[in-house]
């Protein structure tokens, strides 16, 4: 007689194999221009404690050079990554280096978060992101003024409603960004993998009918918005680390994730 087996079969047998295979979360951030590795420091810190197993790193860029061009971005941002398959959290002009990444990768990346992201059209770069006015004026302020732009700037978009003195660092610490990160195309291609979208309402760098268009870009199956300025992982991180949760929990599946946030 053929002793008896515990072990699952048919159906049960592939809910098995299928939960073996999933792993953590892995998650990717990229960063918008001029910004430091740790303005997500916050973030990755809720998300350790309300993620089981979440793994995250924040992408390094390039050296200032006006050789440096996006797929150098691309390739950093791929050497900093988790190992296997992630998912990227994207931000602000990080939204160009993670289409690039993203069609570098494929399948490796499982789905793209955008943070008030810019997100070009196919073949499209940052600059031709944006409607014409405005990306002529971006074209001739990066070649007269460089890319480190004017603290009072800064003070009035990109650090808008945070904390004196937070505001004040980011704005000390800003760094210039390689021209190529604006000017160069990113690659021809598909990549079809999860996508979303957080919103910023308080946002003065990309105001949100920019960002509604730059949404539409991705065709995003999920999205959120939060009540911050355009540094959402300062002004409120516990919130976005819920909405990056939340992203991840409801794309679990489709990227072989085992998630367990609250």
């Amino acid at each position: 007689m053929p002793e008896s087996s515990d072990a699952p079969t048919g159906a049960a047998a592939n809910l098995v194999a299928g939960a073996a295979r999933r792993h953590p979360p892995a998650v990717l951030f990229i960063s918008g221009a001029g910004l430091h590795l740790w303005i997500w420091d916050d973030t990755r810190a809720v998300l350790a404690r309300t993620c089981d197993g979440a793994q995250t790193a924040v992408a390094a860029r390039p050296a200032y050079s006006a050789r440096v061009e996006l797929r150098d971005y691309a390739l950093a941002a791929i050497d900093s990554a988790p190992a296997g398959r992630f998912t990227i959290v994207a931000h602000s002009s990080g939204g160009v280096v993670a289409a690039e990444v993203a069609q570098t990768l494929g399948d490796r990346v499982g789905a793209v978060l955008g943070v008030c992201a810019v997100i070009p059209r196919p073949g499209g770069s940052f600059l031709t992101a944006h409607p014409a006015p405005q990306r002529w004026a971006l074209g001739a302020a990066i070649r007269v003024f460089g890319t480190r732009p004017p603290v009072s700037v800064l003070r009035r978009g990109v650090t808008a409603g945070l904390e004196h003195a937070v505001a004040e660092r980011v704005a000390a610490e800003f760094a210039a960004e390689s021209p190529g990160l604006y000017r160069d195309r990113i690659s021809g291609g598909t990549w079809n993998g999860a996508t979303g979208y957080v919103s910023t309402a308080a946002d003065r760098e990309v105001p949100r009918r920019r960002q509604r268009v730059f949404a539409s870009r991705l065709a995003p199956r999920w999205e959120r918005t939060l009540d911050t300025g355009h540094l959402p992982m300062i002004g409120d991180p516990q919130a976005l680390a819920n909405a990056v949760g939340s992203f991840l929990g409801d794309h679990a599946a489709t990227v072989d994730l085992a998630v367990n946030c609250g």
